[in-house]
């Protein structure tokens, strides 16, 4: 599972947070003390980024965004996103919320995550009732039940660590069925 796109997903909502932040107009009223336990709130939202061709890279549309400028907290409910390359969709995205936490250094999808990655042999579906992603260092992490269906296999897995750096993944408990093409 190209599991990138799941870090472009968790970079959505810390650009979301911070776009919302400071397109706002507020970010240099929020600098007074009295603003730090102001509580911003923002519905449909929609977001479209561009690469440094001005092609299509991700579309995402979230239904409200909540952040705590005190406790430097975001939740996202209803995340739907898309990642493109040459301007055709190559994985999408949702989870029923998200949530920031330290300024999104640890960002928490939770509630039928499911990633859908397309490919020339067909869809690849990553499904999980949580997962954790560190922007920073490009990990992403879950304790819970991850199922992999692909046009060749189908596993579950108690588990996932990923380095997307290294691009190394550690599934736990593995069972499955695998069908050569």
């Amino acid at each position: 599972m190209d599991t990138k796109a799941l870090y472009v997903t968790a970079v959505i909502i810390a650009a979301m947070s911070g776009g919302y932040y400071y397109y706002s107009g507020k970010g240099k009223k929020l600098e007074v003390a009295s603003a730090q336990s102001m509580i911003n709130t923002a519905n449909g939202i929609q977001v479209l980024q561009t690469n440094d061709q001005g092609q299509l890279y991700v579309t995402a549309k979230v239904d409200r965004l909540e952040q705590d400028m005190k406790l430097q907290t975001s939740k996202l409910d209803h995340l739907d996103a898309s990642v493109y390359t040459n301007n055709q969709v190559t994985s999408t995205f949702y989870a029923k919320e998200g949530f920031g936490y330290n300024d999104n250094e640890k960002i928490v999808l939770k509630g039928d995550v499911k990633a859908t990655k397309f490919g020339n042999l067909g869809e690849m579906v990553l499904v999980t009732e949580q997962l954790t992603g560190y922007p920073k260092t490009m990990k992403l992490e879950t304790q819970n039940v991850v199922t992999v269906n692909a046009p060749n296999a189908q596993f579950v897995s108690q588990g996932l660590q990923a380095n997307l750096n290294q691009g190394q993944y550690e599934f736990f408990n593995i069972r499955g069925k695998y069908a050569p093409h």
